[in-house]
């Protein structure tokens, strides 16, 4: 059986493992076909695609776009783009100004409750300066600010929080159209994550299949199986194909690993269903 993982990180965004570094891994955990879904950047997809050839793993070229809808922070996974597309290049060199001005103004604020030099120090975790509030938590945890990644989140980087800093990203309806003109297929990523209410989620789910999206990421790691069977439903009901994947960021967490994940119900259609690939 082909095993699909349609949702991982590299250094390229917040991943703790480099483009070949995690295709070995994901060759070790029995993945054939690999999705590389890095935060609005599709910087580590070349060297990806030719370290692939020597592991026998097919690549999926993706990205996970940071999206706006009605004022809720969502992602969208594109899976297949073309990553020579230019509408899409000069997109994502927007995208990093914004996560560039929006690190500073992190590192601004944690200054003001204490943490001096947050953006140097978060920097030093990312190799490429495409700064993501993960970075600022390795940061945090290292010097003794918070005790793990999650309690980072809960003290200084959520809603609410010190640390917190509102942007507004891509508009839902442009994302998708941007993946489409890139050739790709729009996917709703870990709906069940997005603290919506079931009508907020499915007002947000008919939009986005009107703005053309393929499909929603029905599994990926921790899931319930209630989980699991609300999403497959959501799918279903919106006439939306299922993706798969960890989200995987790092080996450090042992409960969100490449492969590591239920398989997709019999109830729903898989997102590579019309995929023309030869898998390794």
């Amino acid at each position: 059986m082909t095993v699909y993982d349609l949702h991982s990180h590299t250094t390229a965004s917040d991943g703790v493992l480099t483009p070949q570094e995690l295709i070995t891994r994901a060759k070790h955990r029995g993945v054939h076909v690999l999705a590389i879904t890095d935060h609005d950047s599709i910087s580590g997809l070349p060297v990806a695609q030719n370290c692939a050839l020597s592991q026998d793993i097919t690549i999926i070229n993706g990205i996970e776009l940071s999206v706006t809808w009605k004022k809720n922070h969502i992602h969208v996974i594109g899976l297949n783009i073309d990553i020579t597309h230019h509408e899409l290049s000069l997109r994502l060199a927007e995208l990093q100004k914004i996560r560039q001005a929006r690190a500073i103004e992190i590192g601004s604020r944690l200054e003001k409750v204490g943490i001096q030099n947050a953006l140097t120090g978060a920097q030093q975790f990312s190799a490429n300066n495409n700064i993501t509030r993960t970075h600022f938590a390795r940061f945090l945890v290292k010097t003794g600010k918070a005790s793990s990644m999650s309690n980072v989140f809960k003290r200084y980087l959520a809603y609410g929080k010190p640390g917190y800093v509102s942007v507004e990203w891509v508009q839902l309806e442009n994302a998708v159209e941007l993946i489409k003109s890139a050739g790709g297929q729009a996917v709703i990523a870990h709906p069940a994550r997005y603290k919506m209410s079931n009508v907020k989620m499915k007002k947000m789910l008919g939009d986005f299949t009107e703005y053309g999206g393929a499909a929603i990421e029905v599994v990926n790691s921790g899931c319930t199986r209630q989980v699991i069977e609300n999403n497959a439903r959501l799918a279903n009901q919106f006439g939306l194909s299922a993706s798969i994947g960890s989200d995987f960021h790092s080996p450090d967490n042992q409960y969100v690993d490449l492969g590591r994940f239920s398989a997709l119900p019999d109830n729903v259609t898989p997102v590579w269903h019309d995929w023309e690939i030869t898998v390794c």
